[in-house]
Formats: C-alpha cells, sequence, structure tokens
C-alpha cells in the first residue's frame, strides 16, 4: 500500500522519560520508505530535544500535569485526521488515550502500545494508586484498549502479565517484539565521548547500569550488591549512568560514600548520543535488576554492542536473552543481585568474551528495530484494509 500515513501519538518525546520516546523515534526513522509518519506531541514547542529530529512533529503544549491534559489535541486530532490511514498511541494513563479514542474511533483506525504501564507490578508497589486507577480504568482505559485494532505488547511476557491488572478487561492483543538499530558512528571516538563525560573510569572495567535512577529499576540494590561483592575483583567498578527525576541520587551516593567507595561508583548523569554508545562499548555488561521492566530499550542497546545483559526475572526479555546465552537472570531480589554480579565476577575472560559475541547474534534475531517498525506498519495496513473490504 503506497503512501500509507500513520500519525503517532505521545505525551512527551523528552528522553529523560525513559524509553518510549527512543521507541517512537526509532519507528519513525526505520518505516518503511513508502510511509510517511509525524507525531503529535504535548511538548512545549520550543523544547530543544525535538529540534533536528529527522521527522514532522506538532507540539501542542507545553502542559502542566503529569496527566497531559491539553485543550487542543482533540481539536487537532478532528482537523488532521483523514491526512492518515491510521494512528498508533504511545502509553496509557494520560490524555492522549482519551483524546485519540474520542477523534478517531470510527474515522481511521488506531493501536495502543501500553509500553509495559498495564504490568501489575505497578497494583502491587502503589496499591492506593491503582484503587484510584481502577475509576479512571472503568470510565475511559477500558473502552481506549477495547475499541483498539490493535493492543501491542512487546513480549509474550507482558501480554500475560497485562491481564493480571484489571479482571474487566477486553482487547486485540499482538506482540512486536521492538529493539534498537547497531550504533553508527566511531567506536573509539564514543568511549571518548564517555571517558569525557566520565574521566574517572578511563582505564577501569566497568559495569554499567543505564536508565532512570528510581526505586523501580532497583538502584538502592545494585549499588548495595555491588558494594557487597566488590572486594572480589578490584578492577570492576560500577557506573550509575541516568537522570535522577525523584532527587533520590543523593541518598544512593550517601550510601556509598559511608562504605568509602566513591572511588569505584560513577554518577555521570544523563549520558545521549556518543557519550551514551561510548558507555555501552567501554563497559564489560550491563546490569538491569529491575522490579519491573517491559522491555528496557537500553538492554537491546547492550546486546548490539556485543555486551551482556545481567538482568532480574522482572525484565520481561530476560528469559530469552538468558535461554540464548546472551546474559543472566537472577530474582529482583538483594540476593538476586548479588548472585548477578557475584557470577559475572567469577566468569574467565574467554567466558565473558564469548557471551558478549552470543549477546550481539541475540540483538540480530530479536530485537532488531528495523523489522520491528516493519511489523507496526504492516499491522495497520491490515487493519486498514480489512475496514476498507
Amino acid at each position: 500500500m503506497a503512501g500509507f500515513r500513520i500519525l503517532h501519538i505521545i505525551r512527551s518525546l523528552d528522553p529523560k522519560f525513559g524509553g518510549t520516546a527512543e521507541v517512537v523515534r526509532l519507528l519513525l526513522e526505520y518505516a518503511p520508505a513508502d510511509t510517511a509518519c509525524e507525531v503529535v506531541t504535548l511538548d512545549d514547542p520550543g523544547a530543544p530535544f525535538l529540534k533536528d529530529l529527522g521527522f514532522t512533529v506538532h507540539a501542542l503544549g507545553p502542559v502542566a500535569s503529569t496527566f497531559g491534559y491539553n485543550r487542543k489535541l482533540i481539536p487537532w486530532l478532528r482537523a488532521n485526521r483523514n491526512r492518515f490511514d491510521g494512528a498508533v498511541v504511545h502509553g496509557l494513563w494520560q490524555y492522549c488515550g482519551y483524546a485519540a479514542r474520542r477523534s478517531l474511533r470510527g474515522r481511521i483506525p488506531y493501536m495502543v502500545f501500553p509500553h509495559g504501564m498495564l504490568d501489575p507490578y505497578f497494583k502491587r508497589a502503589y496499591a492506593r494508586k491503582h484503587l484510584k486507577k481502577w475509576l479512571y480504568w472503568a470510565a475511559v482505559e477500558y473502552w481506549v484498549l477495547r475499541d483498539a485494532a490493535r493492543v501491542l505488547f512487546t513480549a509474550e511476557a507482558e501480554q500475560q502479565l497485562a491481564a493480571e491488572s484489571f479482571w474487566l478487561h477486553r482487547w486485540r492483543a499482538t506482540v512486536v517484539p521492538i529493539g534498537t538499530t547497531l550504533p553508527e558512528g566511531d567506536a573509539e571516538r564514543q568511549r571518548e565521548a564517555f571517558y569525557t563525560a566520565c574521566p574517572a573510569t578511563r582505564g577501569r572495567r566497568l559495569l554499567l547500569f543505564l536508565g532512570r535512577i528510581h526505586p523501580k529499576k532497583g538502584c538502592d540494590m545494585l549499588v548495595d550488591a555491588y558494594m557487597a561483592t566488590a572486594k572480589q575483583d578490584q578492577e570492576l567498578d560500577l557506573v550509575m549512568a541516568g537522570p535522577d527525576q525523584q532527587g533520590w541520587r543523593t541518598q544512593l551516593e550517601q550510601r556509598v560514600r559511608a562504605a568509602g567507595m566513591e572511588a569505584r561508583v560513577h554518577w555521570p548523569g544523563m549520558l545521549l548520543g556518543d557519550a551514551k554508545w561510548g558507555a555501552f562499548r567501554a563497559c564489560e555488561a550491563f546490569i538491569l535488576p529491575s522490579h519491573q521492566e517491559n522491555f528496557g530499550i537500553a538492554v537491546a542497546e547492550a546486546l548490539a554492542c556485543e555486551r551482556p545483559a545481567l538482568l532480574s526475572d522482572k525484565v520481561n526479555t530476560a528469559p530469552d536473552i538468558a535461554s540464548d546465552g546472551a546474559g543472566l537472570m537472577e530474582p529482583d531480589t538483594p540476593d538476586g543481585t548479588a548472585r548477578l554480579i557475584a557470577s559475572w565476577m567469577g566468569m574467565t575472560a574467554e567466558e565473558r568474551a564469548a557471551m558478549g559475541r552470543r549477546a550481539g547474534q541475540c540483538f540480530a534475531r530479536r530485537y532488531d528495530m528495523r523489522i520491528g517498525a516493519k511489523t507496526v506498519v504492516r499491522l495497520l495496513q491490515e487493519v486498514r484494509m480489512q475496514d476498507d473490504a
């Protein structure tokens, strides 16, 4: 179907909010050549992260609330919906989903990417918030998902877990593996960009965490587990890279200082571009002991750089990666996190290198975004053809 046109709807493209914005960027970058894609967001039009993206963005913000109410969105969708053959809504629990159903239902098909926001972890971790979500679910979100042409999950595990969050649910589910692409650019220049951002790591062997400094990610367990095992390998340091939206980093750094380990735990902040890819290239392995992780774009980025992924069993992709011999998996507990680190420390250089090669093979087979982007377009084309039949 030549000239297929897709609208992506997302609260924000700001990279500080995690991997969802990166997924949208890659879906557009690697869509088939005969597909025209645009994005509507609730960002401030002047936001610096919207510059030089390489695709059309309609920024209708700014908005003040996390929910993202914006009186411009529904009128904009109604005025522009006939320019598109279909739409993809990214995320739940925000005004975007309500506005999409209100504006697009019966006009053009839309699909929804929950991006892990239906994981029952949130029900357990934030019980009071879940009670409030029940009201919104019954009034809005249930209907948004029920009327979607497809609800797209990134792994079988995510699809199965989503059904546990709310007993009242009905949707047409499809699993669409997503990931990233092989990093472009000079590897040595990227390493130098990372060392410039974090000079104390030069010459050290590194274990890398790259993500939000957030309780969900198990950052406290990781720091404590590393300090408990660090004596087993005096040459292996820990890098804790990522944005600190909750001001939690200060507390974690205090733990490190109290243990006298500040020279071996590094906090470069959020890394982007060459510095980010340089961090992957400079490390031996990537570690993510998350309590809940739908996919984890950084996991795929590590594999693309042939770096093994040391993961908790709450990362939905962990079983596949472990079965491929491309990483290790343990429970999302302090002991499990310590075992991840100790197991890596106990491997020989040859064993680590072999696991790195398998990591690259795992990426090529499972997480190449060029395949995922084509799959999303194909699904929307199939739905549109069915509607037109």
